[in-house]
């Protein structure tokens, strides 16, 4: 029998990502989207009233609400991201052992990923799309344009980190550490790549570090585009960065899934 070709492979696990959904969506909404509203709020409305709207200190930005909330939508990007990648896909490969009894069918490990991967997609495009419209209202987007070309970049990055959040978790033989993953990766990533304060603030050294964490080019990207400030030329090198992250990440996840099962 031939094999199938990618599109066709995940095309036949749609029912059952499908069925996952129906029975788990309930269990996200909080954290995906009750919770960053909060953050939107407290930290843009509430803390943003005592903070002066200075541009030259913001990027651009004319009030620390426009210019905090899309670095947060690129960081909530990322969470998500490793969410769907580390807990479920240990699950799908050792607890339930799923991706076991997919692969007694013509399924194969490129499938089996490219299907995991586009859940994740769809995840990061319905929270990242929800969250983005809620914002609309508040006044923060500059051009009609920018939010959804920001949009793109947030989703872009939440994948960037998924594939190797992914690779990472078919490496593992349990689960002890995914807590030091969200420990010293997640979370100071989170707190320092950009989404709430201008990386200028942790001086020459700090900055530079900032700024070759994938999560600032997604923030970067974001904020630039929701505050029409675009510098295209550091737009670029922002994309191809977390492009070729994406690329590169993508064969490691194969590498690394199909090494745990097959081999």
């Amino acid at each position: 029998m031939p094999d199938l070709a990618l599109a066709d492979g995940v095309r036949r696990q749609a029912d059952y990502w499908l069925t996952v959904y129906k029975r788990t969506w309930r269990a996200s909404v909080i954290s995906s989207f009750v919770a960053p509203l909060f953050y939107v709020v407290a930290m843009g409305v509430l803390l943003g009233g005592f903070i002066e709207g200075d541009p030259d200190q913001l990027e651009g930005a004319t009030s620390y609400l426009a210019f905090v909330v899309p670095g947060l939508v690129a960081a909530h990007a990322m969470q998500t991201a490793v969410g769907e990648t580390t807990y479920p896909v240990m699950g799908l490969i050792k607890w339930q052992r799923v991706y076991d009894s997919m692969l007694a069918t013509p399924l194969q490990v490129q499938h089996l990923a490219g299907a995991t991967m586009t859940f994740v997609l769809f995840r990061l495009v319905t929270t990242c799309g929800v969250y983005m419209l809620v914002l609309a209202p508040f006044g923060v987007f500059e051009s009609w344009w920018g939010p959804f070309v920001a949009f793109a970049s947030q989703v872009l990055v939440g994948m960037a980190f998924a594939v190797w959040v992914y690779g990472f978790t078919a490496r593992l033989e349990d689960e002890q550490a995914f807590g030091v993953l969200f420990r010293i990766g997640v979370f100071p990533l989170f707190l320092f790549s950009g989404a709430f304060f201008p990386v200028e603030n942790l001086g020459h050294v700090g900055a530079w570090a900032a700024r070759l964490t994938p999560l600032w080019h997604g923030v970067n990207l974001s904020r630039m585009f929701c505050l029409d400030t675009v510098d295209w030329s550091t737009a670029a090198v922002n994309v191809t960065v977390l492009v070729v992250l994406l690329v590169a990440g993508w064969f490691w996840a194969l590498a690394g899934l199909r090494k745990r099962l097959v081999s």
